[in-house]
């Protein structure tokens, strides 16, 4: 029998339905012991777990965690602190605008829900910089809630294993959804272990060019296997652009300048960090549009500070 599923549409819940039992069991035999799956880690480090973990190494994010969480333990204290110091002590994890989102996250938290993060997946949407993979992350891991929650590994995993291809194709988030849907058992502690289990399965055996196959506690049943691992066809997701001399290395030696700096830099200093003039340029202007640098010529630059 069809269901409807969290925000709207029908799938037909044999579609992925065996694929559940196998990957909680695997799961449950023995995965990566990583801190924000421990049973009383607390909400509020698992969202900013999320927010870290997007396009960051997991081994760059537990250090950097534990730091956080020492410093801020609650939503309320980094809302107490300028915008600046979420900037500052995100260090190098790349993507800082990240930093600033969690800040304006741990403000409305404090002023709207109590300084508790909440449960409810659209109150977590409602969150400044939250979308539908931290909201759902979030209400399953922290709560308990029966939700679908879908990242890359998951979206290769279901791929392949359902849909028969090497590859996952662009991001559609209603039809991505659907198909992770199709796969929960509908006892959430279950469903826990199938989201949670899915995931590991996509990072650590399904990755994307050397999948271990002989590891795979659902190789059986994957459609992609039993098609003989056919070439992916159609479109594919976009690429991320080369780090070294592009515009994110520019910003990021920006903000390592203005990290290590007490007071307003002027932009001579600045402007020393890179050959490019027109580059440089583009850069600074993206981090002040971005909010994540503060100033002007006549003043120097610094972090924000409200």
């Amino acid at each position: 029998m069809s269901r409807e599923i969290e925000g709207g549409g029908v799938v037909d819940p044999r579609l992925g339905a065996p694929l559940a039992e196998p990957i909680a069991d695997w799961y449950t035999a023995g995965h990566r012991e990583l801190p924000w799956r421990h049973p009383d880690y607390p909400a509020w480090g698992i969202l900013i777990s999320e927010f870290m973990l997007q396009q960051t190494p997991v081994a760059r994010v537990i250090p950097r965690l534990a730091e956080w969480l020492a410093r801020w333990p609650t939503p309320a204290e980094l809302a107490a602190v300028p915008p600046g110091e979420a900037v500052r002590a995100w260090d190098r994890l790349g993507y800082p605008r990240r930093a600033l989102n969690l800040h304006a996250v741990a403000t409305a938290i404090a002023e709207r829900h109590g300084n508790r993060v909440p449960s409810d997946v659209d109150e977590l949407l409602a969150l400044p910089g939250v979308g539908p993979y931290t909201a759902r992350a979030v209400a399953a891991f922290a709560y308990g809630v029966r939700t679908p929650v879908v990242d890359t590994n998951v979206r290769r995993v279901l791929a392949r294993a359902v849909g028969g291809q090497a590859e996952p194709g662009p991001v559609q988030t209603r039809r991505d959804l659907a198909a992770m849907d199709a796969v929960l058992p509908l006892d959430p502690a279950r469903a826990r272990l199938v989201n949670a289990g899915t995931m590991e399965l996509g990072q650590t055996v399904c990755t994307a060019h050397s999948p271990r196959c002989d590891a795979c506690p659902i190789a059986t049943l994957c459609a992609w296997r039993a098609a003989g691992y056919p070439d992916h066809e159609g479109a594919r997701a976009p690429r991320q652009k080369k780090y070294e001399g592009s515009d994110r290395q520019v910003r990021g030696l920006i903000l390592r300048e203005l990290r290590a700096a007490d007071v307003p830099l002027p932009r001579d200093a600045l402007t020393a960090l890179w050959p490019d003039a027109v580059q440089f340029e583009r850069a600074l202007t993206g981090l002040l549009r971005d909010g994540l640098v503060t100033g002007d010529p006549a003043d120097g630059y610094l972090l924000p500070l409200s």
